[in-house]
């Protein structure tokens, strides 16, 4: 199991960006933009039969294939790749792309600069990030070369390049590039669009990495209002928005506020469709979880309660997959892996095995079943982890560039293993690059001892799992080491 701290709203924007991206480069003409549904599926390959080929010829014709449908077929290709997530090849084909649109339709094209897009996000996804950089830069530049600054093709490269620049270290870039995201859709579609909303959850994420609590609450209060603005007050449309919300307060530390927000989706529910409706299962389950937390936002006006108080959630969750008529199997699993997850929490280890086996028989009645319990149950789900620091220290974050003092990575890799009580024991050093950053070797090991998790279970019955390995990726600067290193020389 390997954590490198990703981004994971940024994460999902390129995800979305990939099959988007991928279709408008099949699309005519810049003035003729595709439909966002799916790719264009135009001029596929033909291939060769025996049907129509007289058997005393010589030779057989084979199709022409032109440039334009060999594009095509591969940007097919591409999408399918990346849907399957094998990405090494993914990356082989974008390269294939970019080209044949530079034969196909110059060096400067729009759908030259669609292609460089398609394979940034791959180089992304692949940790690549500074190529990523170079190339959704050089999409941009190709899109207001041939069009405009404001236009609403340089969207989804723009998304690229902020999630990329925040990936290599650079979250104050980001933010810029984010923002200018938002006021081309602004633009495009007025400043109430519902399509920033993805954007400015990026932009609040890129606030909470630059420790800027208030800016990145702005960003939400922003997303909050226009969906709002979008749906009524207290209408079931809200909810998603609602949900969405309370986990980005979860993940903000802010965990009063994303109780009181899980509780509105939960009375919105109960008044529209009944206190006993299915519907009501992941937001109860959530409500739960954040008893396992301390709120971090300082506010005095709340109380805390003891993490026994989320019980009552868990089981009610459970009650109503049980008992519902419109309840099934996927549903009831989930509230008995969200039980048996509390009660690790909690230390309770009896009846958390008792709750993961019961699961486990659920989910063993047939094949679809078995798919779930062997992701679930068969292999270690990391339950509860902290953010590891990304900067070896606070000048580093903030110094600026230059050629002489750049961001460097290092990194820390750790092996070890999960017992059936869900900790991390048996911690051991893999690898310390640089060796000189003692200190973030320490912060590393002390977050591991503190994870929680959901062990392995085998036959039924939970187990150790060794050979678990976290590796953590951090940035540093040359003056960072220099330091360290003069001052184990003075000692």
């Amino acid at each position: 199991m390997i954590d490198s701290s990703r981004f994971p709203v940024a994460l999902l924007l390129l995800v979305s960006m990939a099959f988007a991206s991928a279709q408008e480069s099949g699309a005519g003409t810049p003035d003729e933009p595709a439909a966002p549904a799916d790719f264009v599926q135009k001029g596929q390959i033909v291939p060769v039969s025996d049907e129509g080929i007289d058997e005393g010829d010589d030779e057989a014709t084979v199709p022409e294939i032109d440039d334009d449908e060999l594009l095509d077929a591969e940007f097919q290709l591409f999408k399918e790749l990346m849907s399957e997530n094998v990405l090494d090849e993914a990356d082989t084909v974008a390269k294939r792309v970019v080209e044949l649109s530079i034969r196909t339709h110059g060096p400067q094209s729009n759908q030259f600069a669609k292609a460089l897009t398609n394979l940034a996000i791959v180089q992304f996804q692949t940790e690549q990030y500074d190529a990523a950089v170079q190339n959704f830069e050089s999409a941009i530049e190709i899109i207001e070369d041939n069009e405009d600054r404001l236009n609403i093709q340089l969207i989804n490269p723009l998304k690229g390049l902020g999630a990329a620049q925040l990936e290599s270290g650079r979250p104050d870039l980001a933010s810029q590039t984010f923002q200018r995201a938002v006021h081309v859709t602004h633009v495009n579609e007025g400043p109430h669009n519902m399509d920033q909303l993805e954007l400015l959850e990026s932009i609040a994420e890129t606030h909470i990495r630059m420790g800027d609590m208030d800016a990145a609450k702005d960003a939400q209060d922003t997303i909050y209002a226009i969906n709002i603005r979008e749906h009524q007050l207290d209408a079931p449309a809200l909810v998603p928005a609602l949900m969405r919300r309370a986990a980005w307060q979860h993940r903000a530390g802010f965990i009063f506020d994303e109780r009181a927000t899980y509780r509105r989706a939960i009375r919105i529910i109960e008044d529209h469709e009944g206190k006993e409706s299915i519907n009501l299962v992941e937001p109860l389950i959530r409500l739960g979880r954040s008893y396992f937390y301390m709120d971090t936002s300082g506010q005095a006006s709340f109380h805390d309660t003891s993490m026994a108080s989320g019980e009552i959630y868990f089981r009610r969750a459970t009650r109503i997959a049980a008992e519902s008529p419109d309840s099934s199997w996927q549903v009831v699993a989930q509230a008995g892996l969200a039980l048996g997850d509390f009660y690790i929490y909690g230390n309770i280890v009896q009846r958390a095995r008792q709750a993961y086996s019961d699961t486990w028989e659920l989910l063993s009645q047939n094949e679809e079943s078995l798919k779930v319990r062997r992701k679930q149950l068969e292999s270690v789900i990391t339950l509860k982890q902290d953010k590891l620091p990304m900067y070896a220290s606070s000048d580093t974050q903030s110094s600026s560039d230059d050629n002489t003092n750049p961001l460097l990575q290092g990194r820390v890799t750790l092996n070890y293993e999960v017992s059936p009580r869900g900790r991390a024991t048996n911690i051991k050093l893999v690898e310390a690059s640089p060796e000189e950053f003692e200190r973030m070797v320490s912060t590393v090991q002390r977050e591991l001892r503190r994870r929680i998790y959901r062990p392995r279970l085998e036959d039924g019955v939970v187990v150790a799992t060794p050979d678990q390995v976290l590796s953590h990726r951090f940035f540093y600067r040359q003056s960072d080491l220099d330091a360290l290193r003069a001052e184990e020389a003075a000692r």
